[in-house]
């Protein structure tokens, strides 16, 4: 896996350690934080999945009712209906308008109908095929209804995808390769630190046994001069000195030359 070796180029202190530490928690905050995001994600995307099914099916429902009523239309009133209405209709009455719905932070779009002005076809079809060309109008206003609710779901749907991918990307980022990469340069430096601690440990154990065989050696020669300034007293109480009887021996073991006679 990517990142179980890996480590950040970093100086091994005890800083950079509390630093390291500081970075692993907002990394462990930032995973659990995009993690519940994907969750949630996850759990909108499905649900726009089930309405987007049941959209697709109200649709051709929808849309074979209103090809059926504009079919019943042009048998009644004539062909020549589509030109009459068109005639009379000179602005659209039923409009959409867009807007945004935050979901865990992604903005999804939305599209909504609304009917706006008033409708001119009234006398439409009043000498014959009137209460069909009405039927028709309303068959064909519920079918884009529909379709307005179907484009905003599929819309919201690519939307959502796409910002659910990203989120498992930066999850898989974090957990894979960000958090091991910092726990390694943790590792490393507690490592390093402790080896300092073992080497400064075993240079403060060097001295005090160099200290403590200088105070032995000092001790013991105060030691033995203090017992030779005992002897010397002594000597001198005798009217021996000590160090004139150690000349006389040191004098004595030298070899006198051999007389040839």
């Amino acid at each position: 896996m990517a990142g179980q070796n890996a480590r950040l180029n970093v100086v091994p202190t005890v800083t950079m350690l509390g630093v390291m530490k500081a970075r692993l928690v907002g990394a462990t905050r930032g995973h659990a934080l995009l993690k519940k995001k994907s969750d949630a994600l996850t759990v909108q995307f499905r649900a726009l999945l089930k309405k987007i099914v049941t959209a697709k099916e109200s649709m051709g429902d929808m849309m074979k009712t209103s090809s059926f009523a504009l079919t019943e239309v042009k048998y009644v009133a004539g062909e020549n209906v589509k030109h009459v209405v068109l005639e009379n209709v000179k602005e659209a009455t039923l409009k959409v308008r867009s807007r945004q719905e935050n979901i865990a932070g992604v903005k999804l779009p939305k599209f909504d109908h609304f009917s706006e002005g008033e409708t001119k076809n009234d006398l439409t079809g009043l000498a014959r095929g009137g209460q069909q060309v009405q039927a028709c109008r309303v068959a064909y206003v519920k079918a884009i209804e529909v379709l307005v609710e179907l484009a905003s779901l599929q819309t919201s749907f690519l939307t959502l995808d796409e910002a659910i991918k990203t989120t498992n990307r930066r999850v898989n980022a974090l957990e894979n390769v960000v958090k091991p990469k910092i726990e390694n340069t943790i590792s490393y430096i507690k490592g390093e630190l402790d080896e300092l601690e073992r080497e400064d440990f075993f240079r403060l154990k060097k001295i005090q046994g160099y200290k403590r065989r200088e105070v032995e050696r000092q001790a013991a020669n105060a030691k033995a001069f203090a017992e030779e300034m005992v002897l010397e007293k002594i000597s001198m109480q005798r009217g021996i000195s000590i160090n004139a009887a150690r000349n006389i021996l040191d004098g004595g073991a030298e070899r006198d030359a051999d007389i040839i006679f």
